[in-house]
């Protein structure tokens, strides 16, 4: 079963709350944590991978808790026609996904490694990286 990637936001209220460790304890749940920007006393954003049989019933509960649960339904992708290999991007990907290709000094992107920093999107020069939703 491949992961579901979703986005959760909630207030105030929610952020001191442990919804994380809920979806694994009470729902068996495998989640990774890709992305969060959460802080006590302030709205939260975390970006999911959910795996389990039961991740329907997880999300369900995140939802009566009042979290906006959405699938994650955009993507980074590099438009070829725009990419002058200046390497610029790899430098700043924090998981590898832009990486430098030896010998040939390509720049190659792997999708599946990709956590939607869109760091890469503000670097490039040539506007190259492209959020698509």
């Amino acid at each position: 079963m491949s992961p579901k990637r979703i986005v959760l936001r909630f207030g105030t209220d929610i952020s001191v709350k442990p919804i994380v460790y809920r979806l694994v304890k009470d729902y068996d749940l495998v989640v990774n944590i890709v992305k969060a920007d959460v802080n006590p006393k302030k709205e939260g954003t975390m970006i999911l991978e959910v795996t389990g049989d039961q991740s329907e019933n997880g999300l369900n509960y995140l939802r009566d808790l009042g979290v906006s649960v959405q699938n994650l339904n955009q993507e980074i992708v590099r438009n070829e026609d725009k990419c002058v290999m200046c390497g610029a991007c790899t430098g700043v990907c924090p998981t590898g996904a832009l990486y430098m290709e030896r010998p040939s000094m390509e720049v190659r992107f792997d999708g599946d490694q990709c956590v939607f920093c869109q760091l890469c999107v503000k670097v490039c020069p040539m506007w190259a990286m492209e959020v698509r939703l």
